[in-house]
């Protein structure tokens, strides 16, 4: 019977993983596709799956071209001053596009991986990005903003640690997010 049940959660362990990450993505293209396949099934009276993907990309693309050229420019910075003048809604909005710029913008914030010393007595280490060297703003040079993102989760917490306890590590950003946000299961060499 221990056999049996040994047999089964390496099993489950081989097909859970990917089972799980094609179901996300089928659900995320599956809400995506049919919110847009609706509005153009009304439009057209046809129907092709995949097409609000496809169109959803096109725009996006578009909008991104659009949004380089010197006529969005002016529309964009009052939509800006605007939201700003609201307060709850500029904490949101500003937060997010720091996020996403964070990301995939030309200031791309989570490329340093580091390690910090967090407990001296026990050796206690944990790793992170450092997301800003210098602390001058709030009047702390001496510390640098450090983001731990938590294990199998989306989230994380940010840290001003000393600049002493901060060790940069020699692998790509890529693979320590994917080394923390696992937990420390996955082999940094692949």
């Amino acid at each position: 019977m221990k056999k049996i049940i040994s047999y089964f959660l390496q099993g489950l362990l081989l097909v859970a993983p990917v089972s799980i990450t094609l179901y996300i993505l089928y659900l995320v293209f599956a809400t995506i596709d049919g919110w847009l396949s609706l509005t153009l099934e009304k439009m057209f009276e046809f129907s092709i799956p995949g097409l609000g993907i496809v169109l959803l990309f096109i725009l996006l693309t578009l909008l991104g071209l659009l949004a380089k050229t010197a006529l969005v420019r002016p529309f964009k910075l009052m939509t800006q001053r605007v939201i700003a003048k609201i307060p709850l809604l500029n904490l949101l909005y500003s937060s997010l596009t720091d996020l996403f710029s964070a990301f995939v913008g030309k200031e791309k914030k989570f490329n340093t991986p580091v390690k910090v010393l967090f407990n001296a007595e026990n050796n206690l280490w944990k790793l992170g990005f450092i997301t800003k060297e210098q602390l001058d703003e709030i009047e702390e040079p001496s510390l640098s903003a450090v983001y731990f993102p938590h294990s199998y989760n989306f989230s994380g917490e940010l840290y001003l640690v000393p600049n002493n306890r901060i060790s940069k590590i020699n692998i790509s950003p890529a693979q320590a997010m994917k080394f923390i946000v696992s937990g420390g299961v996955t082999n940094l060499d692949t």
